[in-house]
């Protein structure tokens, strides 16, 4: 059986622009994480954000209703999806390089194969246990490389793998989804439900930190609000639902390389060795699961 994928103009289109705007996202949050604390950064994005959607759902004829029935697998979309992601992703972006926080966060098509195995009952490939394996090494050149490194923290390390493994196991759940709520509904309210959270935990953890944003900060903010929020988010979770998994896994195997070389660019950040080895060994981690087989189970 052959496995593959055709897309429409329009998609590979979308599917190109989720790439770059998510991989220069990655130098993005770390300017504004430098200029804000994590979460109220985030938080503030999201607030900008919410409107772009509603502007959006308004302009295609949608309402943003939800059916009761509906709201218990949309908050379990918007935690895994979107919400505990992004809170993690602020303090990993804040601890390490911006291109590390995107090569470990971009592990999540394997702990999405992982987890298809576990919970899913898919059965694994040789390919498929080739790729996990590429992947553990890519992860522990990067886990050694904090370790050893002054300046580094191994906590900025396990707190992107654990936003991995949780996105990935949002993935799942969004593909697998019962509710006919649509996708533009769907990121409104997931947005908002994170606002809530990363809201919530900066009044907490952040409220003596909080003060009028810089220059740079209000750029990465609107970078966020509009480019992100009000398109990469929607695009993905749309393609997550009409494509099959090798193809919403395209844009994820380039973004980790934008993330990488973007930091280089915009913010001068350094490569050592390991950097360069775990990459390769994450993107032929990531092909080896993704690219199409020519035959499968």
């Amino acid at each position: 059986m052959t496995h593959s994928i055709r897309l429409a103009p329009r998609d590979l289109a979308l599917l190109a622009l989720l790439t770059l705007f998510w991989g220069l996202n990655w130098p993005v949050m770390k300017i504004g994480v430098q200029q804000m604390p994590p979460l109220s950064f985030r938080a503030s994005s999201m607030v900008f954000g919410l409107p772009v959607l509603a502007l959006l759902a308004k302009a295609s004829g949608l309402s943003l209703r939800v059916s009761r029935r509906d709201w218990g697998e949309l908050l379990v979309l918007a935690l895994t999806n979107m919400a505990i992601w992004y809170v993690l992703v602020m303090y990993g972006v804040k601890l390490l390089s911006s291109g590390r926080a995107a090569i470990l966060g971009y592990t999540m098509p394997i702990w999405s194969a992982v987890i298809a195995i576990l919970l899913f009952g898919e059965h694994p490939s040789r390919r498929l246990w080739f790729g996990v394996a590429g992947a553990a090494c890519g992860v522990l050149l990067l886990l050694a490389s904090e370790i050893g490194a002054i300046t580094g923290s191994p906590l900025g390390t396990v707190l992107m793998l654990i936003a991995a493994a949780i996105w990935a196991y949002g993935t799942h759940r969004m593909r697998r989804r019962r509710q006919a709520t649509p996708v533009l509904v769907i990121t409104f309210w997931s947005l908002a439900i994170s606002l809530v959270l990363c809201g919530g935990l900066a009044l907490v953890f952040e409220r003596e930190q909080i003060g009028w944003p810089s220059s740079p900060a209000w750029a990465a903010i609107a970078y966020n609000a509009v480019l992100i929020f009000g398109f990469a988010q929607l695009v993905w979770f749309r393609l997550a639902t009409i494509l099959p998994p090798v193809a919403s896994g395209l844009s994820v195997m380039l973004i980790p390389v934008i993330g990488v070389f973007s930091g280089v660019v915009i913010l001068g950040e350094r490569l050592a060795w390991q950097d360069w080895v775990a990459l390769g060994c994450l993107l032929i981690a990531i092909g080896s699961v993704l690219l199409p087989a020519r035959s499968v189970r």
